[in-house]
């Protein structure tokens, strides 16, 4: 497990094995099993994970019941209620495993010590929130400026590997658009 860890840090920064014993004693591992919760609305958050294994989704449930999802995160993705985790809110979104899961997770205490002591982490996590706040802005302009057609074609081409773990119910959700619209669009396809 912490190999992938390592892997995944090393993408960005150098590490000597001393360094990346430090750097993985922050870190707590976690499993989960389908279907449970990461993370459930009004909860505090103190944690951001990594996943090593298996498939999560964030969503948001509106006034109306109906859910919303706001992204997905698959091995080597970072995931969690970021909101909560910075600003000390309660969280607004749910985030349930689609398979069984494996993560390992951070506290932001730790996270700013670890940080504070080692600026290649510092580093790392600068550009990682960078490349998801590139990642959010790109989703936004795409439910604003394309069609239900094109958002597929992109979820598609961008994330091959998810079309066949996530149901098309789900796909369709976090597409915004009816289960219906994007099976006549799949079968187009």
């Amino acid at each position: 497990m912490s190999l992938a860890l390592r892997k995944h840090l090393e993408e960005l920064i150098s590490l000597t094995d001393e360094e990346f014993e430090h750097i993985q004693s922050f870190f707590k591992f976690k499993k989960l099993k389908k279907h449970q919760y990461l993370i459930q609305e009004n909860e505090l958050v103190t944690t951001i994970y990594f996943v090593t294994k298996g498939l999560l989704k964030a969503s948001f449930i509106d006034k109306e019941g109906k859910e919303h999802i706001i992204q997905f995160a698959m091995e080597n993705w970072w995931i969690s209620d970021f909101q909560s985790f910075y600003n000390g809110l309660p969280s607004v979104i749910n985030i349930d495993c689609l398979e069984e899961v494996e993560l390992f997770g951070i506290s932001k205490e730790n996270l700013e010590k670890m940080c504070s002591e080692n600026h290649k982490m510092e580093h790392f996590f600068r550009v990682k929130n960078s490349f998801g706040y590139v990642a959010l802005q790109q989703r936004i302009l795409s439910l604003l400026t394309t069609n239900a057609k094109e958002r597929f074609e992109q979820f598609s081409h961008q994330y091959p590997q998810l079309i066949q773990r996530i149901p098309k119910a789900v796909i369709a959700s976090y597409l915004g658009v009816s289960r219906e619209t994007l099976s006549r669009i799949s079968n187009k396809l």
